[in-house]
């Protein structure tokens, strides 16, 4: 279930951190935990029982959308011109829960950024967007990098893995699994999905998407790059993480599907990380 929130300016301030994904991510945080309680007994009035779901375990958000901003890349700002701004933000959880949403989220007032910079916003506008119609084999384009990341005993740091990389498809493939699971509509095994990543076009303009391993022709490939976010900014734990944008399709069960479109692709899902948006068939990128 995705929502498009509008976000209006409420005072003069106009200077935002580039990496501004993880005030994002402590904010919506901050309000579902808080009616998290509220929610358990709202699905329970509503006949889902005594369930495990948690508002704030499974929720992604986009980029914000605010135009063409100033950029201080010395000072690592974005100067917001826009007095409005948009954010859409996404749940895995019953459409029941439609208008507990919006409730939650409607005038909320909250400060995004850092102590030095950053802007005060208040949410004048919340709208339930409609779900497109799945199917087995869907094309994707991510908008926030999807994150693979492995981590050796020995290894004190995890390594983020690029899409040509040795394992990336294994990882990427489980994730996906565990996450259907834990959203406890069933059971999946990573071996009944079939993932292809956008590598240019044939001849006759039609897409090619190939599998990801082996993958020479990926590590040379031009259709995807790098990306990455600070989390803690300015914290002792202040690490950046590192994902990978592209274009993809991928073969699951329609509910599969349903849960990459509510809850992110990607590990971290919650902080910001892999969004993704359908592309058509004619024009992957």
């Amino acid at each position: 279930m995705r929502f498009q929130l509008t976000l209006t300016r409420t005072t003069k301030q106009r200077m935002l951190p580039m990496d501004y994904q993880y005030y994002i991510s402590a904010w919506i945080y901050k309000v579902l935990k808080q009616a998290d309680r509220d929610f358990a007994a709202f699905l329970h009035e509503k006949g889902y029982g005594q369930s495990e779901t948690k508002l704030y375990k499974l929720f992604c958000f986009s980029h914000l959308n605010f135009g063409k901003p100033r950029l201080w890349k010395e000072k690592k700002l974005f100067e917001i011109l826009e007095h409005k701004i948009g954010l859409q933000i996404s749940f895995d959880v019953p459409e029941a829960a439609l208008l507990f949403i919006k409730g939650l989220f409607m005038s909320q007032e909250f400060y995004l950024g850092d102590k030095f910079n950053g802007i005060d916003f208040t949410v004048t506008g919340i709208e339930a967007l409609p779900e497109p119609a799945f199917s087995e084999t869907m094309r994707y384009r991510l908008e926030t990098p999807w994150v693979v990341s492995y981590k050796a005993e020995t290894d004190r740091y995890p390594k983020y893995l690029s899409p040509y990389e040795k394992g990336f498809r294994e990882l990427s493939l489980k994730h996906i699994a565990e996450k259907f699971t834990n959203t406890g509509k069933g059971r999946i095994t990573p071996d009944e999905l079939i993932f292809k990543i956008y590598n240019g076009k044939n001849p006759d303009g039609t897409p090619v998407f190939r599998e990801p391993e082996p993958a020479t022709w990926l590590e040379e490939s031009k259709y995807w790059k790098r990306q990455g976010f600070l989390i803690k900014p300015g914290s002792k734990e202040e690490s950046r993480i590192l994902g990978n944008l592209f274009s993809f399709e991928l073969t699951a069960p329609v509910e599969v599907h349903r849960m990459i479109w509510n809850a992110g692709v990607s590990e971290k899902s919650s902080e910001g990380f892999g969004w993704v948006e359908l592309i058509n068939k004619e024009s992957p990128q």
